[in-house]
């Protein structure tokens, strides 16, 4: 079943950030959301992954846990890569006790060589450059075996080469966890690389819902406006 949304709508105080929202993402697909600054994109995983509370319509997802990928990593620097990784498996109450110290030390070796990183767990995170801290924090999120996976703006501050080999990864743990994924970007190589379908928000409503060709190929204000980057058009930044 992946993610069902249906009429989705979320305000805050007397602004409306997201306005009657509908959407699915199967099983094993990904879904780019797409948009300017403030349109909610954000918003929208929040929703799904419960930090922030609906104010009315349906999400309905496949079960099983929910992992959020934050856009600076979002690592702890007290801890090394195992710990780190680890954290969900020690802390959460309802796993903590549950796995010996040899148990946990093959499930984050598994992660970290799912990521391309084996051998770094004793290292901190003040040790590993940006794209190296960004799948550390991928490895985490997979360390529970999650149904859904939700990417916010994984790309943010990194060098073509390393935007790359991340989109690379995103691709590569669809099809290892066959995960229910949303990633939100602005940026286009991030959605031809990876996505399998793109929902663009504007103003709190969808104004675009289709493949990443279709997004490249549909001739409509708003897609022409955001593929060619240009101020020239109906979307106003804020």
């Amino acid at each position: 079943m992946g993610i069902q949304v249906k009429n989705l709508v979320k305000t805050f105080g007397k602004k409306i950030i997201l306005d009657n929202i509908s959407f699915n993402v199967d099983d094993g697909k990904i879904l780019s959301i797409v948009g300017f600054s403030g349109s909610g994109k954000s918003t929208v995983l929040k929703l799904i992954s419960g930090l922030v509370e609906k104010d009315s319509g349906e999400i309905i997802t496949t079960g099983g846990d929910v992992a959020m990928v934050f856009q600076y990593s979002a690592l702890f620097d007290s801890l090394n890569v195992f710990d780190n990784i680890s954290f969900a498996l020690q802390e959460r109450k309802d796993l903590r006790g549950k796995y010996t110290k040899k148990e946990l030390e093959k499930i984050v070796a598994e992660k970290l060589e799912l990521v391309g990183l084996s051998g770094i767990e004793e290292k901190f995170p003040s040790e590993l450059s940006g794209g190296m801290q960004k799948r550390v924090s991928f490895a985490r999120a997979i360390v529970t075996e999650p149904k859904i996976i939700l990417y916010d703006e994984p790309t943010a501050g990194l060098d073509p080469i390393s935007s790359t080999l991340i989109e690379d990864y995103i691709v590569r743990l669809k099809n290892e966890t066959h995960a229910a994924s949303i990633v939100v970007t602005h940026q286009m190589s991030t959605i031809r690389r990876t996505a399998d379908s793109v929902l663009m928000l504007y103003n709190g409503h969808a104004v675009f819902e289709g493949s990443p060709d279709e997004l490249c190929r549909e001739e409509t204000p708003y897609t022409r406006q955001f593929v060619e980057a240009t101020l020239d058009g109906p979307m106003k930044m804020n």
